[in-house]
């Protein structure tokens, strides 16, 4: 899923390739370097899981990978193309992937049916064939069956669970390759959010539907997703099998990510301050100031603490499988 340079990406549905975004800082400020060097892919069929802390990047690399957001350097391929941002290129490109927003109320206009929301994309497209098949069978494909009993209502006539299979519905209507779904079922009761998961699940195995599913929820990586990306300011830090990460994650933030999850083992990792300004990143590694190996002396006898210090870990290393950009894991 993580790439090093040269590695062979003909596999690759989506990747991303050394992606720096970058914002123009205020009153002279430094940029804020949102996204600092990512390798990412995302294989035909595969669901991976992009998680981290609030304001680490996850997002902004979502939306980059959209062709929302222009890379200020390095670049985004889909099907072994390099992404191009010309009109008629981003909408071809829209209509193979697509995008599922957290908060389905936000992404519903009120005065819209059910039929209206879901036919949109089909319109702005051009679709010359049967829109009310159409429209039906991406209802049904999103579990809100029988169609016709939904393609009158308006929002507020639905539960949350059933905008959340309407806004999906009106992805697949375009028959996409992938989804990007940013934090899916974060709005939706827990009662909810079980039944959105195996829908997502349910159109992989069926329709051979690849998702990015970025989330700040590793128990939510650990029910959807075949593989999961660690991100932390701006870079990813750890990937692999969501097996092979939760279970025995190697980075430090990793570890201490999963260490509050309720179900953990042991005490959990409380880490020191705030992730640091993405326009002020420190020099060695990126985690260095919150590490609790650091801290705990545990570089420090692997013989790697001033390295941590001083020295960034840089592009991820390890084999195909997995993957992590630490001093001291490296040392292990």
């Amino acid at each position: 899923m993580t790439l090093s340079p040269g590695t062979d990406t003909t596999t690759a549905l989506l990747g991303a390739h050394g992606v720096h975004v970058a914002f123009p800082g205020r009153h002279g400020a430094p940029d804020a370097r949102a996204v600092d060097g990512v390798y990412l892919d995302i294989r035909p069929g595969e669901i991976v899981a992009l998680v981290g802390e609030s304001g680490c990047g996850k997002t902004t690399l979502a939306r980059t990978l959209l062709g929302l957001v222009a890379p200020t350097k390095g670049g985004v391929t889909f099907d072994g193309r390099p992404l191009e941002y010309s009109g008629r290129s981003l909408k071809a490109y829209r209509k193979r992937v697509q995008l599922v927003l957290q908060d389905p109320s936000g992404s519903l206009n009120p005065r819209h049916t059910v039929y209206d929301a879901v036919a949109e994309g089909l319109r702005v497209h051009g679709h010359r064939g049967d829109e009310r098949a159409a429209v039906a069978e991406a209802l049904s494909r999103a579990g809100l069956r029988p169609p016709e009993r939904f393609l009158l209502r308006r929002p507020h006539e639905l539960s949350g669970g059933q905008r959340q299979r309407v806004v999906i519905a009106g992805a697949l209507v375009l028959e996409p390759e992938l989804l990007v779904a940013d934090e899916p079922v974060a709005s939706l009761d827990a009662s909810v959010r079980g039944e959105i998961l195996g829908l997502l699940l349910r159109l992989r195995d069926e329709l051979g539907l690849a998702a990015l599913v970025v989330t700040h929820d590793l128990g939510l990586a650990w029910n959807i997703a075949d593989r999961v990306a660690v991100m932390y300011l701006g870079r990813i830090v750890e990937t692999g099998p969501v097996e092979q990460v939760l279970t025995a994650p190697r980075h430090p933030y990793t570890q201490a990510l999963l260490s509050v999850l309720p179900e953990a083992p042991g005490d959990p990792v409380v880490l020191t301050g705030e992730p640091p300004d993405p326009s002020r990143i420190p020099s060695g590694c990126r985690f260095h100031a919150r590490c609790q190996v650091l801290a705990g002396g545990e570089a420090e006898r692997a013989g790697v603490a001033q390295a941590c210090r001083t020295r960034d870990p840089g592009i991820l290393t390890g084999d195909d499988t997995a993957q992590v950009a630490c001093h001291w894991a490296a040392a292990r």
